[in-house]
């Protein structure tokens, strides 16, 4: 039995905003994580979030970072905090598990990489649904040729009308309010785009290059805001292309209809999901027929394929039903190799790679050209997930 089995690993958050609801509600999946408390720039809302669920608050940051039990910081602060707040961790002698975008330019990405590298320190970014059952059965397919060689992906992350909808009602178990103008200034690009990107390059390497196109359609999301407003690009497009030749087209938006699917066509079929947001959902595979010479190729009913486990995760973030995920699985992938002394799933390096992606498309006012510089070690599925 791994020596190891019945250690606890102890993370303190950094934030005690909106988010921070959908990690408290599934921390309980990983009981080797252990909360030593929470901070908050806000004493108010640490206080609340600190009431609502009997942990221990940290008066200040430099408190927390002298607490010799917490091993993980895990950043939720507002982006625009994310580089400063993991700098000042990581110079602790902290490992660093950081919300999304782990920084707002590449610059100081590479600088926190750079630094975690120094110090012989863990460094990962959210989002973890590479590790969820749905995107590892999907990989499963395709390293067992599913659809034969893969050539071309159709990936949607459209969020619906967001600026219409009653936006200032929604808040978090916890009670804090949902931060619709940080929301809106950091935008659906930088917010989004990492969930598919960082199924892709797992997948097929890394990218070359992004043709991208951007747009801010809607400036007045807020009540007096307009054309001078700040707020980023509400839609993009663009299409990435993977040194391995598969050449992928990703939309973001907040303007179309919530549409959440991903298509990976190949040679011999297509492979598709319908929602990135659920770790259980279904993946679907449809296998290319030709019927005689004269008749042209079509396309069987989907099929779902058995997922690689049943995603029974027990606790769940149950007040929105938008987000079955669990959002603390990347944690406590992070927690198991910092106790083995192993990299985990999500590399720093391969989260420094998908933020220059991201940064490339969401930085498109018009049209852009990108030649990307960042790699990446290939990176290892779940053994839950592997091929015999």
């Amino acid at each position: 039995m791994d020596d190891l089995a019945s250690e606890t690993t102890g993370i303190a958050f950094i934030g005690c905003g909106y988010v921070a609801d959908f990690y408290m509600a599934t921390l309980p999946n990983h009981p080797h994580l252990s909360l030593r408390g929470v901070h908050d720039c806000d004493s108010d809302r640490s206080e609340r979030f600190s009431a609502h669920y009997g942990v221990r608050t940290y008066a200040t940051l430099d408190e927390l970072l002298a607490d010799d039990t917490v091993t993980i910081a895990v950043n939720l602060t507002n982006p625009r905090s994310h580089y400063e707040i993991s700098r000042r961790c990581l110079e602790a002698g902290k490992h660093v598990y950081s919300e999304k975008p782990f920084a707002e330019d590449l610059r100081q990405a590479t600088e926190l990489v750079e630094l975690a590298e120094r110090r012989n320190l863990t460094l990962s970014s959210a989002p973890c649904s590479l590790l969820s059952e749905t995107a590892q059965t999907l990989w499963q397919a395709l390293r067992q040729d599913a659809i034969g060689q893969p050539r071309l992906v159709y990936a949607e992350l459209d969020d619906g009308a967001v600026h219409q909808m009653n936006h200032r009602a929604w808040a978090s178990a916890s009670g804090a309010p949902w931060p619709s103008e940080d929301e809106f200034r950091v935008g659906p690009t930088l917010e989004h785009a990492g969930y598919y990107l960082t199924w892709l390059t797992a997948f097929f390497g890394p990218a070359s290059e992004v043709m991208s196109y951007g747009r801010l359609i809607q400036p007045d999301k807020l009540p007096g805001t307009g054309p001078s407003s700040g707020f980023a690009t509400d839609f993009t497009c663009a299409c990435i292309r993977f040194h391995c030749g598969v050449v992928a087209r990703l939309t973001c938006s907040t303007i179309a209809p919530h549409d959440h699917s991903l298509q990976i066509v190949g040679d011999d079929g297509v492979l598709s999901v319908s929602e990135c947001w659920d770790y259980g959902a279904q993946v679907d595979l449809r296998k290319r027929v030709t019927m005689t010479a004269a008749s042209p190729q079509y396309l069987t009913e989907p099929r779902p394929l058995p997922l690689a486990r049943p995603a029974d995760y027990p606790f769940r973030y149950e007040r929105y039903n938008g987000h079955d995920m669990d959002f603390a699985r990347g944690i406590a992938d992070m927690a198991d190799a910092v106790r083995h002394g192993t990299s985990p799933r999500l590399t720093a390096r391969h989260a420094l790679h998908v933020l220059e992606i991201i940064l490339a498309i969401a930085s498109s006012d018009g049209a852009a050209h990108t030649v990307l510089r960042t790699k990446f070690d290939e990176l290892e599925p779940l053994a839950w997930a592997a091929i015999s």
